[in-house]
């Protein structure tokens, strides 16, 4: 019996066009998609968590095909990111369930995904938004990848719930002009440089 009961989920794709400069010739684009789940500790500490974390991953596989296709196809995607939000009879554990869940969901679909997939987690009430981190999924010392998106729902988490979050984007910011190591300079293959 899986622990999973989704109450609802979220999928949004920002396409940004310009940051004040000249249009980019091909928008970028940012997607996040999260699921509002019953938290089945919820007011209670549990020791081994492992049977979420299992529970999970099935619920991530099926998130990522999800946006990888609002974004156009895997071939797209450039950047990644994950992030919890737990409501307040939770523990920030359980959030970090979805290092795991989530991470590895994406890195099975992304093949050629090395590096660490960035996150942020916290403990908080509805309505808070939270900030997920993105960077490139094959160097994470790509400076010009580094972005993040935002998510949130006024009427979550409620208090027994968890969101978990998954987010991506198709390419750098748009006018990124800082310089540093350059997605054709990768070529260490360590998902760092």
């Amino acid at each position: 019996m899986s622990l999973i009961n989704i109450r609802k989920k979220l999928l949004t794709v920002e396409t940004v066009y310009h940051e004040r400069g000249p249009a980019s010739k091909v928008p970028l684009k940012i997607g996040v998609i999260a699921c509002v789940i019953k938290n089945p500790y919820a007011g209670r500490y549990v020791e081994d968590l492992s049977g979420l974390v299992k529970d999970a991953r099935e619920m991530a596989n099926e998130m990522v095909v999800e946006l990888i296709d609002a974004l156009g196809g895997k071939d797209k995607i450039e950047t990644y990111g994950k992030g919890a939000i737990v409501g307040l009879d939770g523990e920030l554990e359980h959030g970090a369930i979805w290092h795991e869940a989530g991470g590895w969901a994406m890195r099975a679909v992304l093949t050629n995904a090395k590096s660490i997939v960035p996150a942020a987690k916290v403990v908080a009430g509805a309505g808070y938004r939270l900030q997920i981190p993105l960077h490139h999924i094959e160097a994470c010392y790509i400076r010009s990848h580094f972005n993040t998106i935002d998510v949130g729902m006024v009427d979550s988490p409620r208090a027994d719930e968890l969101v978990y979050a998954l987010a991506m984007s198709t390419g750098a910011r748009v006018h990124e002009r800082l310089g540093g190591l350059r997605v054709e300079q990768i070529s260490v293959g360590d998902g760092q440089r």
